[in-house]
């Protein structure tokens, strides 16, 4: 059966749905069986990229900008935890896959759980990363002020990166030239601005204060979990709360990690996602 909603090619080697009521852009590399990898919170599939480097030899690598974010379209409703899960197998539907392993950095995390949940027939796997249900309401209050904080315009890729490597204080060289490089576009006069939209992240982080319980341990799928543990997202207290919810999963703590492990640990997550793989 042809999908009912087709693939375009757009700029720099990505490729977007069409015909859905959200198209989404994404990339794909490699062969074999698929991983659908999705970014955290005003990211875009480009933070994943050295996770593809490791697994595209051996898997169909599917890294997505999610709506409201990157090359994907910036609706001016619809960013509930259902919406973005939705958008995956909107994504899968297009490729022609059935299944995939699904995995997910904070946003992602959240998102990729709720594809277990809502579409259990689709998903073989899921690896969250340095999230939980259980974010408790003060940690979300920093992140709107910090994620709002972050629409401005820029003079240059310079000072983008700059002021990154000022709020990602972990994550490597080459994490910061890829959010520099793919996180940002032109206007007219020549500054730079984030791709992704200030009202689609507010509308999104209010989104958090949805626990999804249920759905988190209602996956049938197996199940990682990696926190950082130096995270200011994830609390002890969060992390303890979900490992009662799910005590048979298996449960990561990364040693000088903060919040951004896939962009400074990336090898580790490979390794992770290889291991739900079985390869």
């Amino acid at each position: 059966m042809l999908p009912a909603v087709g693939i375009e090619q757009i700029d720099d080697g990505l490729q977007r749905t069409r015909g859905a009521d959200v198209d989404i852009a994404f990339r794909v590399r490699g062969s074999g069986p698929a991983v659908v990898l999705l970014h955290g919170t005003s990211a875009n599939h480009a933070v994943w990229e050295p996770v593809g480097d490791g697994l595209h030899d051996h898997a169909t690598v599917i890294a997505l900008d999610q709506r409201g974010h990157g090359r994907s379209d910036k609706p001016p409703t619809g960013y509930t935890g259902r919406d973005f899960a939705d958008d995956v197998v909107t994504v899968l539907d297009a490729l022609g896959i059935d299944q995939a392993v699904v995995a997910g950095h904070s946003l992602g995390g959240r998102n990729a759980w709720l594809v277990g949940a809502l579409h259990p027939d689709r998903v073989t796997g899921v690896v969250v990363v340095d999230y939980t249900p259980y974010i408790e309401p003060a940690v979300l209050d920093e992140l709107d002020v910090r994620v709002a904080g972050g629409f401005r315009s820029f003079g240059s890729r310079g000072e983008i990166e700059s002021y990154l490597r000022g709020r990602y204080r972990a994550i490597l060289p080459g994490a910061v030239e890829r959010r520099a490089r793919w996180g940002y576009r032109a206007l007219a006069d020549g500054s730079l601005v984030p791709y992704a939209d200030p009202e689609a992240m507010r509308q999104l982080i209010d989104g958090f204060r949805t626990p999804w319980d249920d759905e988190f341990r209602a996956v049938q799928a197996p199940m990682v979990h990696l926190r950082g543990a130096d995270s200011r997202i994830v609390t002890e207290a969060a992390w303890q709360a979900a490992i009662n919810d799910r005590p048979g999963d298996r449960w990561v703590v990364v040693d000088g990690a903060d919040h951004y492990i896939p962009e400074e640990f990336p090898d580790l997550v490979t390794a992770e996602l290889d291991r739900v793989l079985g390869t």
